[in-house]
């Protein structure tokens, strides 16, 4: 197998570790937003926003240690920011399509779970490419 198949393979491990990550990401952000929207009688915006945070920690924690490795080294809080940072661009376009299915779409506004799971694969690619060039950069 030639360097460059070598580093394809390995760059699509590395993706479908992130991915994988990402489905126990979703399960963090749909069940944070339930309980709050359940609990609390939060709106699902303002909801959505806790959610979220919960789930880019736990995604930031688990690929850290299982997805890349390599970037064990840095100094975790730094990291974590850094994550946060370049991964606000699949955050924003996540975000902003949840809230357009949640307003639009009636069957989403009675179930915004469906518009996190439409805002999650929209910034799947967004967040992987972003984080392994700089936030998990070796």
């Amino acid at each position: 197998m030639s360097a460059r198949s070598q580093a394809h393979s390995a760059d699509l491990s590395k993706f479908l570790k992130f991915a994988g990550i990402g489905i126990v990401g979703f399960a963090v952000d749909a069940g944070v937003l339930q309980a709050a929207i359940s609990l609390l009688a939060v709106s699902p915006y303002a909801a959505r926003v806790g959610s979220y945070l919960a789930a880019a920690t736990t995604t930031w924690w688990l690929n850290r240690h299982w997805t890349f490795p390599e970037a064990l080294h840095a100094e975790p809080a730094r990291q974590w920011a850094l994550f946060l940072m370049v991964n606000m661009t699949g955050g924003i376009a996540n975000y902003t399509v949840f809230a357009a299915l949640v307003a639009s779409v009636p069957s989403v506004a009675l179930h915004p779970v469906l518009g996190v799971a439409a805002g999650s694969l929209t910034g799947l690619l967004f967040n992987f490419l972003l984080s392994k060039k700089f936030a998990f950069a070796a």
